[in-house]
C-alpha cells in the first residue's frame, strides 16, 4: 500500500484522472475496463492499493482513466493516443502494461503505436475486434444508460462476469452499489461503450513485438474465451492461460490471478 495518490492530469483534449501506489523499482500501468465510463479511478488510490496489494510489493502501479471530456467518436486508439501523452508527463516508458477487458484493447493500440511505452504486455478478458457476444451486451448496457438505469447496468454486468456461486454473493452488493453514486450522465459510458463494438486491432497484432501474455476464461459470456485464444494465436510468442469455469470478472475471482500477472511482468 506505500504512497497511494490520486491525481489529475491535463492533456491537450482535457482533464484525466489517474492513481498510483506501491514502491517497487519496475512500473507497471493498470487499465481497467469499461465500468470506467460510469465511474473513473478518481479517489481510488487506497481502494486500488488493498485490492491489489501483491502487485503493489513489486511494482510501482499506475491506473489511468479515460479522458474526462470525451468527444462523440472517440475511438480506442484515440484513447491510446491519450495515455502515452499522459505517460509522457509522468515519465513512464517501459512499463508492465495490464489492460482489463476495454483496457486491454487500449493496451493493444499502446503496444501497436507506442511500443516503446510497454516492456510487457498482459491482455485480461479482452478482445482484439467485436463479436456478436460482445455486442449483445454493449446494446444492452446501452439501452440501460440511455434509460438511466445504473443499478440495472451494474446487476447485468455482475450475472454475465461471475461464476454462479460469486453471483449470488455479488447480488445485493450490486444492488446496494446500484442504488448509490448514479452518475449524472451516461454520455461518457455510452461513448466508451461504443469505442468497445468498433474496436478491430486484428491486422496489427502481429506487429506487437513485445512478451505478452493472454488471460482468459473459459466461461467468458461478454468477451468470449475464444476471443482470448484468437489474440494469443495472433500475437507472435504470446503465452496464454484459461481459467476453466471462470469468466469476464476472473481477475477478482482467480486466487492465483496477481501473482501470475507479477511473475510474468517481473
Amino acid at each position: 500500500m506505500a504512497h497511494p495518490q490520486n491525481g489529475r492530469l491535463l492533456l491537450q483534449t482535457g482533464t484525466m484522472d489517474y492513481i498510483r501506489f506501491g514502491s517497487g523499482e519496475r512500473t507497471m500501468v493498470l487499465l481497467p475496463g469499461v465500468g470506467d465510463g460510469l465511474k473513473t479511478v478518481k479517489g481510488m488510490a487506497v481502494p486500488f492499493a488493498l485490492l491489489y496489494r501483491e502487485l503493489a510489493k513489486d511494482f510501482t502501479v499506475y491506473s489511468f482513466s479515460r479522458g474526462n471530456a470525451l468527444s462523440e467518436g472517440t475511438t480506442t486508439r484515440d484513447m491510446a493516443a491519450e495515455l502515452s501523452e499522459a505517460m509522457d508527463m509522468l515519465g513512464l516508458s517501459d512499463a508492465a502494461v495490464v489492460g482489463v477487458s476495454q483496457g486491454g484493447m487500449i493496451a493493444e493500440w499502446l503496444a501497436i503505436d507506442h511500443p516503446e511505452k510497454v516492456s510487457r504486455l498482459v491482455l485480461v478478458v479482452t478482445t482484439a475486434r467485436s463479436n456478436p457476444t460482445l455486442q449483445a451486451c454493449i446494446d444492452r448496457w446501452s439501452e440501460m444508460a440511455r434509460k438511466g438505469d445504473y443499478q440495472g447496468i451494474m446487476l447485468d454486468t455482475a450475472e454475465r462476469s461471475y461464476s454462479p456461486k460469486r453471483v449470488r454473493q455479488a447480488r445485493l452488493t450490486y444492488r446496494l452499489l446500484g442504488s448509490v453514486g448514479k452518475p449524472e450522465s451516461f454520455e461518457r459510458f455510452l461513448i466508451e461503450a461504443r469505442s468497445c463494438v468498433t474496436h478491430d486491432a486484428w491486422e496489427q497484432l502481429a506487429g506487437i513485438s513485445c512478451p505478452t501474455l493472454v488471460i482468459g476464461g473459459t466461461d467468458d459470456r461478454i468477451a468470449t474465451g475464444q476471443a482470448s485464444e484468437e489474440i494469443a494465436e495472433r500475437i507472435p510468442g504470446a503465452q496464454l492461460h484459461m481459467y476453466e469455469g471462470l469468466g469476464h470478472g476472473l481477475y477478482e475471482e482467480a486466487k492465483d490471478f496477481e501473482d501470475r500477472v507479477a511473475a510474468f511482468c517481473r
